[in-house]
């Protein structure tokens, strides 16, 4: 390299410490490109291990920020948490108590079993719910700020998680009402919760790619939810007739919420098999949504700002 070339590099290095501050030339520098991540699945895996770490700071931030959004202006406030599973109790304990239905013997009182039905129902819900929901309102932030996209999806997970400590409360006081005795398997009580969000996760996640460009899927899954919650346990023992416990069973939720509330009431574990089947496919299904969703943002990130 010839003397001149040598003395304009150093000038040029010169230049950036001078324009910037030591710790800003020490941040890691990223590199954009055509080529897919898939083809370095060992790069990606670092990658998405680091940005979901470091977005745990933005995570909270965003939390605080669409809690006190989401209340600010509501009368009733965090009341609006607790209202949906309290309106579906009511209805179901009248139309049991009115002999319009005629429910089977639930092992405890019929209340406190779709109050906790309903509460893990809704929990299973919010998450799948979630990943859509806060992307889609966070459209206006993707489209100008590079950050790690994990953040806002960790952050509707705190919104799921609040509702469902406020949920569990509740929960708690009918218990306490009723003089129900825990048995020693409650302590399991919330792994089972965290598996329905697991499982709520990894469908939600799935789907966000194809709802943030078409709003049909929002509204389908709306839909789904609501068929899907009568082909569910949640106000009524698992049914052992056929075609109903056929349905039951294929049903991936139903091993998960009944195994969950049997824990913390009954103590049984008659669907402990199906209960860890879909707890390890669920994180199999969480895992490859998690590729496909940060696959997809950069091109549906491109489109939004189109």
């Amino acid at each position: 390299m010839a003397d001149s070339e040598i003395a304009s590099e150093n000038i040029r290095s010169q230049d950036r410490e001078d324009l910037f501050p030591p710790a800003v030339l020490d941040l890691p520098v990223t590199v954009y490109s055509p080529e897919s991540a898939l083809r370095q699945p060992g790069k990606m895996l670092r990658d998405m291990s680091r940005d979901l770490w470091s977005s745990r700071d933005l995570a909270w931030r965003i939390f605080l920020r669409d809690t006190r959004a989401q209340h600010r202006q509501s009368l009733l406030g965090y009341f609006w948490i607790l209202l949906p599973p309290l309106v579906q109790t009511a209805i179901w304990v009248f139309l049991n108590g009115s002999g319009i239905l005629k429910i089977a013997d639930t092992g405890i009182p019929y209340p406190v079993f779709v109050l906790i039905g309903t509460m893990l129902w809704s929990s299973f819900t919010d998450a799948l719910r979630s990943p859509l929901d806060i992307s889609n309102q966070s459209k206006p932030i993707l489209a100008r700020v590079n950050f790690p996209r994990e953040a806002i999806i960790l952050a509707g997970m705190g919104q799921v998680a609040l509702n469902t400590a406020m949920r569990l409360l509740f929960v708690a006081m009918a218990i306490a009402l009723f003089r129900i005795t825990l048995p020693y398997t409650a302590f399991l009580f919330p792994i089972g919760v965290l598996t329905l969000w697991i499982l709520g996760l990894s469908i939600g996640l799935l789907l966000t790619p194809l709802g943030l460009l078409y709003s049909d899927v929002g509204r389908g899954i709306g839909m789904v939810t609501t068929l899907w919650f009568y082909l569910t346990p949640v106000v009524y023992p698992p049914p052992t007739e056929f075609p109903a416990s056929l349905l039951a069973k294929l049903n991936p939720v139903s091993p998960l919420l009944v195994t969950t509330r049997d824990w913390l009431t009954t103590g049984s574990t008659d669907q402990l098999v199906g209960f860890v089947v879909v707890s390890l496919g669920s994180l199999v299904l969480l895992f490859i949504a998690w590729i496909l969703y940060r696959v997809s943002m950069p091109h549906l990130i491109v489109r939004m700002q189109t």
